[in-house]
């Protein structure tokens, strides 16, 4: 719907007094109206959300003075990605990534305690789905987009906008293959992404280290199924598929793969256990010095935070079985996901789940196709432009790269040969991590410091 972006962004300044103290001039009032308005699509799998919120931002683009010839769309069934390209002054210049996703996690309102796709701020918090993953991404993208237009970078900046990482990333047609793929960014020195990297804040809110995302671990899902001719409930048996199923992912849950580690995550547990007090800290100083030191990697184990950066993690996820309640199950299926380890394969971790349920009765196999990406090591220059944005607000922080336990887009680049690093700007208590659960949040200086960081490494990489 055709409207003026401008006069509203004008109106919403006139109203400065009644925002956020955190938000600061004309530019962080426009992020402000923009991240509003993305929360409230409903950009997960299934709606068909993400071509009208793609359609907002070219006309928040357009307005913006971008060409439409730097604006390119990829679709992929009911999702599409987007890029955009900031020409550069030297032609000769390999040109720099910059991505988020557009997608989210499914939210049902009903479970929520605040409208998911509204985007409220709240005790100095913005509260929403996808306000930390990864609609404020999207917004620092669209945000360092529109303030380039008034002063061109030395290198050609390509922009992409996901629209199915969540689902996506093992598609031969997926967003991210189609954007790794295309012209624009095939040539593409690295890439920056904004879904992943960020700063830990202490429990008084005091902020105590910066971490950028320099590897993955392997993303794998397998499907465990028993079967069984069933019968008539009145008539139990003693070989029950959800019975034999429930023994397999209770083994499953019990097993802890063996402790493994690399000069990434050794750094990332040191540099981390030199700013966490107690014995958590403690634990994470020993096994970064000495990783066959079985009380600290079991102390460690104990804390979701940092159990999948010393070793593969698989935990059973979704669970179908039955057909009828009064019949005995003749099909019981389970999805266990895995997180694996830099240098495991796929092959290993499926022969060791085999000898882990012990029952040649269920079968297991892989789901889709798992992405095995290489490790990008932080580059001096790229480090130096991440520290010098941090430190403009959040001065004497140490930064450190490290292993990320989850996926992102990054697989998907580093595996087609474009060296990447998560950087997001985005400082956060570790309890308060709430992306992909209910009630997702984003401190509200966070987000805004966020807006700058991307804007800032734009500006120094693409002058570099």
């Amino acid at each position: 719907m055709a409207r003026s972006l401008r006069f509203a962004f004008g109106v919403v300044l006139a109203a400065l007094s009644s925002q956020s103290l955190a938000q600061q001039g004309a530019d962080h009032a426009q992020a402000r109206q923009i991240y509003e308005k993305i929360i409230t699509f409903r950009t997960s799998q299934g709606q068909g959300q993400v071509p009208p919120m793609v359609s907002y931002l070219e006309t928040v683009l357009w307005d913006g003075g971008v060409a439409a010839e730097n604006i390119a769309k990829l679709p992929n069934g009911e999702t599409v990605g987007m890029l955009v390209r900031v020409p550069g002054s030297d032609r000769n210049a390999k040109p720099i990534l910059f991505s988020a996703h557009m997608d989210v996690v499914d939210a049902r309102p009903e479970d929520w305690k605040r409208d998911p796709y509204k985007l409220i701020e709240e005790g100095g918090y913005f509260y929403g789905r996808g306000t930390i993953d990864n609609k404020a991404g999207v917004t620092a993208l669209m945000s360092t987009i529109l303030r380039l237009q008034k002063a061109k970078p030395r290198r050609t900046l390509v922009f992409a906008f996901v629209g199915d990482e969540e689902t996506g990333l093992d598609e031969p047609n997926g967003t991210t293959r189609q954007i790794a793929a295309h012209p624009w960014v095939k040539g593409a020195e690295y890439a920056i992404n904004t879904d992943a990297g960020g700063g830990l804040l202490a429990p008084d809110g005091k902020p105590i280290i910066y971490l950028v995302q320099g590897a993955e671990k392997t993303y794998a899902t397998f499907e465990l199924t028993a079967t069984n001719q069933g019968g008539h409930s009145s008539r139990p048996r003693s070989d029950n598929a959800i019975y034999e199923l429930a023994k397999a992912v209770t083994r499953v849950g019990d097993y802890r793969f063996p402790v493994r580690s690399n000069d990434l995550t050794r750094a990332y547990l040191g540099a981390v256990g030199k700013v966490t007090p107690g014995p958590a800290g403690q634990a994470l100083r020993a096994f970064a010095a000495n990783p066959q030191d079985a009380a600290a990697a079991d102390a460690i184990a104990g804390n979701p935070e940092f159990v999948g950066t010393t070793r593969t993690t698989c935990v059973t996820t979704m669970l179908n079985a039955g057909h009828a309640e009064n019949a005995l199950p003749q099909k019981a299926t389970a999805t266990v996901n895995c997180r694996i380890f830099p240098g495991v394969s796929v092959d290993d971790v499926q022969k060791q789940l085999v000898t882990v349920i012990a029952d040649p009765k269920i079968a297991i196999k892989v789901l889709g196709a798992p992405i095995v990406s290489p490790v990008s090591e932080l580059r001096p220059d790229i480090e130096r432009a991440i520290a010098q944005s941090i430190k403009k607000r959040q001065p004497g922080v140490p930064l450190s790269p490290y292993l990320e336990s989850g996926g992102t887009d990054g697989m998907v680049y580093r595996t087609a040969g474009i060296p990447t690093w998560a950087s997001s700007g985005v400082f956060i208590k570790p309890n308060e991590m709430f992306a992909h659960g209910l009630d997702e949040r984003i401190p509200v200086k966070s987000f805004y410091d966020g807006i700058e960081h991307i804007y800032d490494l734009a500006v120094a990489l693409g002058n570099s």
